[in-house]
This record gives C-alpha cells, structure tokens and sequence, in this order.
C-alpha cells in the first residue's frame, strides 16, 4: 500500500463520518430545540459540516483520479 492508498481511506472515513453526522431532514437546531419547520440558513457547526463534506468530496475523487493515474 502506498501513501496514496492510505490517505484516500483515510479521507473517505472522515467522509462518511462528516455526511452521517448531517441529520437529514431536520439538522442539528432541531436536535438543540430550534424550529423544525420551513426553511433556515445553516449556521454554526452544519456550515462547517456542509463545507467540510465538501471539500472532502472533492479531496476524495482527486485522490482516486490520481490513483488511477498512478497504477
């Protein structure tokens, strides 16, 4: 295994991580008593998440570009 192998696993488990801690639906103000109905602007810690995921996303499929380019 070589580094790439184990930075793209790496990655995909913060990925899955990141996108399981997102509760679908409701989000994190339901969970603390906030307003569950309509639409609200992530604030706080489900932007982090979203841009988080994001940028994980995008980390996960250069690593696998490279990994195809690699072998």
């Amino acid at each position: 295994m070589n580094f790439l192998d184990v930075f793209q696993i790496v990655v995909s488990i913060l990925l899955i991580i990141s996108i399981l801690l997102q509760n679908r639906g409701s989000g994190l103000s339901a969970v603390f008593g906030g307003d569950t109905g309509g639409y609200y602007a992530k604030r706080g810690f489900e932007k982090f998440l979203l841009y988080f995921s994001t940028i994980l996303a995008i980390l996960f499929i250069t690593l696998a570009v490279l990994n195809i380019f690699n072998n």
